[in-house]
């Protein structure tokens, strides 16, 4: 008596390849990471937030045009840290496989923002002794707090510095 054996293989279905798999979450690449916040440079994100906060509430109504440069600054410095604060939130940077480098980004993102918030300040600080009695004490704390913040942002970026100097570069 002779066997005979017969291998089946299935023939690929293109269609079922193409169809989302319904087991796998949507946004399952994201992940909360709140240990970065617990660093030095996760801190000192969080103190940018919050001064930043201090000189938009307190420089505002802008009545100078000084103090609508301040504003101005304070604003997309803030939006900018924010942005950042939300990627290593969600660690956006581990997930995305994009040829970016994060720390030279974040590096010239921070530079910017300290030259911006140095040049800020001196602007608020300069017009507002002269000005008029109204907002005036408020306006004058919202340039220290400027002064406290572009010593935040420049100590943000000499940590990141260092990091890009440590030799976390892309091949």
């Amino acid at each position: 008596m002779t066997e005979t054996v017969v291998n089946v293989q299935e023939a690929p279905n293109n269609n079922a390849a193409n169809k989302p798999q319904t087991s796998e979450q949507p946004l399952s690449w994201i992940k909360i990471n709140l240990d970065y916040f617990k660093t030095t440079p996760g801190i000192i994100k969080l103190v940018e937030l919050i001064l930043g906060i201090l000189c938009m509430a307190l420089a505002s109504p802008a009545l100078l045009s000084g103090t609508h440069f301040f504003l101005f600054v304070a604003t997309t410095t803030f939006i900018g840290t924010l942005i950042w604060v939300i990627v290593y939130l969600l660690g956006i940077r581990e997930a995305l496989t994009l040829p970016i480098h994060w720390i030279l980004t974040e590096l010239l993102n921070t530079g910017i923002c300290t030259v911006a918030y140095v040049i800020a300040f001196i602007v608020q600080l300069a017009i507002w002794p002269g000005g008029p009695n109204y907002h005036k004490g408020a306006n004058i704390a919202a340039g220290v707090f400027g002064i406290f913040n572009a010593i935040a942002y420049g100590f943000g970026s000499y940590l990141l510095y260092i990091e890009y100097k440590g030799g976390n570069r892309p091949n």
